[in-house]
Parts: C-alpha cells; sequence; structure tokens
C-alpha cells in the first residue's frame, strides 16, 4: 500500500493535547492520528461501530431484555 504524506498546521493547544494523547494510547503521535481519521471516516460513510455493544454503552442507550423494554413503554403510554 502507498503511503503518502499530509502535512497539518495545528494550535500549539492541540498539539499539546495530541500528544498527551498518543502518550496515554502508548503510540505515536502519526499512528494516533492516522486511527482517529479513520474512525471519523468510518462513522461518516455510515459503516457500523467496531464494537457495536460498547457504541451503546458510551450513548447510555436501554440495554434490557426487549420484551421488558416493550412492556415499560406499554405501561408507560396508559
Amino acid at each position: 500500500m502507498a503511503s503518502y504524506r499530509l502535512q497539518v498546521l495545528i494550535p500549539g493547544s492541540l498539539e499539546n493535547r495530541l500528544r498527551k494523547a498518543a502518550k496515554r494510547a502508548q503510540t505515536s503521535r502519526g499512528a494516533w492520528v492516522r486511527r482517529a481519521i479513520e474512525e471519523r471516516l468510518e462513522r461518516e460513510s455510515g459503516g457500523l461501530p467496531r464494537d457495536p455493544l460498547a457504541a451503546l454503552q458510551e450513548l447510555n442507550a436501554p440495554t434490557a431484555d426487549i420484551d421488558v423494554m416493550i412492556a415499560e413503554i406499554e405501561a408507560g403510554r396508559s
């Protein structure tokens, strides 16, 4: 696979945040940015998240048994 260089100018405050994030992830800044770009493009293309259950947890979405959820919805209507 071919590789291409991309030069992006960012403010110092963003550079500091990027450096810290890459350090926490124990990776290089370049690898961190590549992963972030891939994840963003995947979301924008309508692709499924890599871990759908984790995405639900991040949204605090309901995850109860479907029959329980339907019963709760019906009870709320009356």
